[in-house]
């Protein structure tokens, strides 16, 4: 049986010092919901560090992402105001091991959000949206991990740039989606292939709350999950999103 609390502190230390570590999953057999244990207890690390809690992520809201992996249901994790980049900025990769960039949708929420909801209810819950990338980096060593390890690790979670925020959700239906490095297009999909629709993953993410009986306040944060493969950063990059009808997020690398 793996030991939950020594776990949460190896993932939580590589992520705090930016040392990969050996795949859990290499010493120890354990069950996703163990896996949800390790995320759970290394995140309470960060928040007694100071850090607060502003929101989830979701990941695998692609069907080729879930055949990929070998599974058939959403994964998800904390985000935390440590975790914030500013739009327009400079993000400092040293903070990463092997950091990579997915162009997303980020949803504000504006009612505590407590329970299930349906796909009809999902807007009523909503303030806003914007365009966003997310910054990925698991701790493993080579990016190599488990189901079970990825859950571990907070979802392989890193880092967020959220852009301006609007109102328009009808228009998210199916956007494009562009994720630019020094002005050449490197990733080119679609807001549908978020679930078909991202907000079909403030759905997803207020069934995986309930699931494990937790709230979101009304304020947070909801990363729906990647409309396109990652890209690998390198320093020196300007790296741009842009959500057609939505609007467009970037950040400089050092």
């Amino acid at each position: 049986m793996i030991d939950i609390e020594n776990a949460a502190r190896l993932v939580d230390e590589a992520a705090l010092n930016a040392t990969a570590v050996r795949q859990l999953t290499a010493g120890d057999d354990f069950s996703v919901a163990d896996a949800y244990r390790i995320q759970r207890a290394s995140v309470e690390r960060r928040v007694r560090r100071g850090e607060r809690r502003i929101g989830i992520k979701l990941g695998f809201t692609s069907r080729a992402k879930m055949v990929q992996m070998g599974v058939s249901s959403l994964i998800w994790g904390w985000v935390t105001d440590a975790m914030l980049e500013d739009d327009g900025g400079g993000v400092d990769l040293s903070h990463f091991i092997h950091p990579r960039v997915e162009p997303e949708v980020c949803f504000l929420t504006r009612r505590a959000i407590d329970r299930p909801l349906t796909a009809l209810e999902a807007k009523d819950y909503l303030e806003a949206v914007a365009p966003a990338m997310e910054i990925i980096d698991s701790r493993y060593q080579d990016f190599r991990f488990t189901l079970e390890d990825v859950v571990a690790d907070n979802c392989s979670s890193a880092g967020l740039v959220v852009g301006a925020w609007a109102r328009d959700f009808d228009g998210l239906r199916n956007a494009g989606v562009i994720l630019r490095v020094d002005g050449r297009d490197v990733q080119i999909g679609s807001t549908a292939a978020i679930l078909g629709h991202p907000v079909r993953a403030v759905v997803e993410a207020s069934r995986l709350a309930s699931e494990s009986e937790t709230a979101l306040p009304a304020g947070s944060l909801i990363m729906a999950g990647a409309a396109t493969a990652a890209h690998a950063l390198a320093r020196g990059s300007h790296v741009q999103a842009v959500v057609n009808g939505v609007g467009e997020v970037e950040f400089t690398t050092r």
